[in-house]
């Protein structure tokens, strides 16, 4: 009959502890009233108990920390730290320790370990410290590999290790949505709001240190997360930048193209890249996170090959009386020079004044032109300017412009403020 001859035990052991901030100290105060039986026995048990706070005993919280017990949870964004020890449990001498901590994720492996050589020898009662760090970038199940190896006095190579698995959960919820910015000079600007909705899905309140957007080189950033009261810059959130758990808060910010990229109507157009949320918190005791986001897109509204924008145009005009507006007339073609033709077609209610069908001349690529234009209405209210054609003679293509801005037609009784 085979016998399996024993296990034999290792002459090291290996300790690991995550490093995290404490948590304060709770206990369950027991009481009752003196005309009870116990009498003060609960009060005073309470008293000489040295977590309790002196003269608020039957507070839960006491004056004691306490130090983590097991992994806990570990938030996408935070920085894991870990304590490792391996300590000479026996009354030999070994040689050759090498200690590799790794931590597996579910895409890479990467090596934590500070040192990668070896310990010459280790003698009895001693140890090896080591503390680990790792900026945590990826949800799901992490699996931490402690490993040792050795040599005995008598020459034997030994090697054990262990496994420590954790879960890295997401923090913050965290949606965006881009709206384009809407102008009483033109149907379409170059300006863009973003919207960031941030909600803390964990179980416990968030100090929300610094919520910013990083642009990208097209466009300049404002922060509309603050009003100016009395000189004063204070923040739209109150006075506690706290974020309990399940709270959502909306960021808001402006971005405008820079002037070098706002003339160049051909390279704002399409899929631009608007920059990224950098989102820094702390939770327990100050423990720190934080997150960037990939970098945004948005859609950029579609100007074709030519765009139209008002540069001014007066709020209220007075009925049947001219008035002027100035339109901007831009090639977002890159290659392409026009030759346009302007028409000007009535409406029931709008009637341009100076001859249709007039030739604007060549217009280069990313180019523009500035024209005076004059109209007037025929019906009060609030009354939208349409009618506008662009002809390109060169590839026969017509553009219409309709709903291009609003004015407000009052009788001409009424006195118009300029």
């Amino acid at each position: 009959m085979e016998v399996n001859p024993p296990k034999q035990e290792h002459l090291l052991a290996l300790k690991v502890m995550r490093l995290t901030k404490p948590t304060l100290f709770t206990n369950i105060p027991v009481t009752c009233e003196e005309k009870d039986l116990p009498g003060d026995l609960f009060n005073q048990l309470m008293r000489d108990d040295p977590s309790t706070v002196n003269g608020a005993e039957i507070l839960m919280l006491g004056e004691m920390l306490t130090l983590p017990q097991n992994f806990g949870n570990i938030f996408l964004g935070e920085t894991f730290s870990s304590y490792i020890s391996v300590h000479n449990d026996s009354n030999q001498v070994v040689k050759d320790i090498l200690v590799k901590a790794d931590l597996q994720t579910s895409s890479q492996r990467l090596n934590l370990s500070a040192s990668s050589s070896a310990v010459a020898e280790l003698k009895p009662d001693c140890c090896i410290d080591d503390v680990i760090h790792h900026e945590v970038k990826e949800i799901g199940t992490h699996i931490l590999v402690c490993a040792v190896s050795y040599t005995t006095q008598g020459g034997e190579k030994m090697y054990f290790r262990k496994f420590f698995k954790f879960q890295v959960l997401k923090p913050l919820d965290v949606k965006t949505k881009f709206y384009n910015a809407e102008s009483d000079l033109s149907s379409v600007t170059d300006e863009v709001f973003l919207e960031a909705q941030i909600q803390n899905i964990t179980t416990s309140p968030m100090f929300m240190e610094k919520v910013s957007l990083e642009p990208s080189i097209m466009y300049n950033v404002a922060e509309l997360n603050s009003v100016n009261l009395a000189g004063e810059c204070v923040t739209t959130f109150g006075s506690r930048a706290y974020l309990q758990p399940m709270d959502t808060r909306q960021y808001l910010y402006c971005l405008k193209p820079k002037k070098e990229f706002a003339e160049k109507a051909g390279i704002i157009k399409g899929v631009t890249v608007i920059g990224k949320l950098d989102i820094v918190w702390k939770t327990n005791l100050g423990e720190r996170g934080r997150l960037q986001t990939s970098q945004l897109q948005r859609m950029a509204p579609g100007y074709g090959d030519v765009r139209l924008s008002l540069e001014a145009i007066p709020d209220t005009v007075n009925l049947e009386e001219p008035f002027h507006i100035t339109c901007k007339i831009t090639n977002c073609s890159s290659e392409r020079t026009m030759d346009l033709v302007l028409e000007m077609c009535n409406t029931n209610s709008i009637h341009w004044c100076g001859i249709s069908g007039r030739q604007l001349g060549k217009l280069h690529p990313s180019s523009s032109l500035c024209l005076a234009l004059t109209l007037l209405s025929s019906v009060q209210g609030l009354q939208s300017v349409s009618g506008l054609r662009l002809t390109d003679t060169f590839l026969k293509r017509t553009y219409e412009y309709d709903d291009i801005a609003q004015v407000c037609v009052v009788s001409s009784a009424i006195k118009v403020e300029s």
